[in-house]
């Protein structure tokens, strides 16, 4: 009689029979679909579906939390994102027509404003009771599309829950160039998320692509605040200086963190920011595209990166399109985390203090995808700000040599501990005014 799973002795040399069983992925988590925990939680926020220039005059098909979807710009410049089959014939969009005002299927010719409503039917005699009945009765299934900034965003939930637009305070840093990036991920979203709380990857994973002090594992800490907001820094010893760099993540996707190519430890930095304003965003079950913001400037990376090449490897640490030796040799983000399978399977995972970022915000995440199946709104972003939504995600480089009088670990922790306590003391305040104080406060110890 065959031994069951947990008869087995899992552990010890050459124990690989013994092993050989795949486990299962967390599927309230990794499942995006309509009518999932997840699914549901994530409809209820704006996300990023597309860079707005690459949009032209012929609809395009994408999918997004695991639907089907058309996105068009009308010839008045407003943006559509519909259900891909026409409500008449069921005929696809995405050979459609774009008009004045909306879309016109390519097989009857009906037209469509960007809300749905039916503008015109075709082929029907004028005055048809039943054309009067079908414009008032048929709507073509939509969702509100904004374009802030070169991306296009929109909310895929109940119209009559839609949440305020988030605005964050790196919007806000003077002479900050954002451009926009997209790089797919063959995989579930939960894996590319992972990375943002995990600061123990980077010394291994992104050591010889950044810096050496990337290479460097210091001391580690993670922060929950405010039911939606998760950080992990790493404090790092890189000579006579301590880096202080701090990795962020809103619920249910939105991260940011600190410069790929602008610091490496050896020169002072106060609140530097983050070389990415990205959000990780599930196209279905297996498929994520990390919607981005490239950010350039004296706060940010080189302006020599804002190339593609360039923001490639601020995403991943390597460019996309190379050879599988390279990828061998070299491997990225998305060499890490494809590498698990296109959904992993957790429930084999062996998790350890340094994971204490992953296990807390899907902990939190599987929380508030439970509340809402009993009623309660999740938490928004635009809740932590009045004007603008502060933000961590940042380089603080501080001069503090190493002495024979203290435990230099320790000092490295309660450095990123000030650190951090400066941040989240001057959240209350415009942008440009809270920056300034962090600056000031982040001299004065270093």
């Amino acid at each position: 009689m065959t031994a069951s799973i947990q008869d087995r002795k899992l552990t010890g040399p050459y124990c690989g029979y013994h092993q050989n069983w795949e486990g299962e992925p967390l599927r309230e988590l990794t499942e995006v679909g309509a009518g999932t925990p997840s699914g549901e939680l994530l409809r209820r926020y704006w996300h990023p579906i597309h860079i707005a220039d690459e949009v032209g005059d012929l609809p395009k098909l994408i999918r997004i939390l695991g639907e089907e979807l058309v996105l068009f710009k009308d010839l008045s410049g407003n943006y559509g994102l519909v259900h891909k089959k026409c409500p008449h014939r069921r005929a696809s969009l995405e050979f459609g027509r774009c008009e004045p005002h909306g879309i016109r299927c390519c097989y009857h010719g009906w037209v469509f404003d960007v809300d749905g409503t039916v503008l015109e039917i075709p082929g029907e005699p004028q005055g048809s009771e039943h054309v009067r009945h079908a414009m008032e009765h048929v709507h073509l299934g939509a969702y509100p599309v904004r374009e802030f900034r070169g991306l296009l965003f929109a909310y895929l939930g109940p119209p009559e829950e839609i949440p305020a637009f988030p605005l964050y305070d790196t919007y806000e840093i003077p002479d900050l160039v954002m451009t926009p990036y997209a790089v797919p991920f063959n995989c579930n979203w939960i894996q590319v998320l992972d990375a943002i709380v995990d600061p123990v990857h980077t010394a291994f994973l992104h050591e010889s692509q950044f810096s050496d002090g990337f290479g460097k594992l210091g001391a580690i800490e993670f922060y929950h605040r405010d039911k939606i907001r998760f950080l992990g820094t790493a404090s790092r010893r890189v000579g006579e200086n301590i880096w202080v760099r701090v990795n962020e993540l809103i619920l249910p996707n939105f991260t940011q963190a600190g410069a790929a190519f602008a610091c490496d430890g050896t020169q002072l930095r106060h609140f530097g920011r983050s070389a990415f304003t990205r959000w990780v965003v599930p196209l279905d079950d297996r498929h994520t595209m990390a919607f981005a913001w490239g950010n350039f400037g004296d706060r940010a990376d080189p302006h020599e990166f804002n190339t593609l090449e360039g923001m490639q490897r601020i995403e991943q640490g390597e460019v996309l399109d190379r050879s599988y030796e390279e990828r061998q040799r070299r491997p990225g983000d998305v060499e890490a985390v494809e590498g698990m399978g296109s959904i992993a399977d957790q429930e084999k995972e062996f998790l350890l203090p340094g994971d204490k970022g992953v296990s807390l915000y899907r902990r939190q995440l599987r929380q508030l995808a439970r509340n809402l199946e009993k009623g309660q709104a999740p938490p928004q972003p635009a809740d932590l700000g009045t004007e603008f939504v502060p933000t961590y995600g940042s380089d603080t480089v501080l001069h503090r040599p190493a002495t024979s009088e203290f435990d230099d670990h320790q000092l490295l922790r309660e450095t990123g501990d000030r650190v951090m306590n400066i941040l989240f003391d001057c959240d209350e305040g415009p942008a440009p005014e809270r920056d300034r104080r962090i600056i000031s406060q982040l001299q004065q110890l270093g």
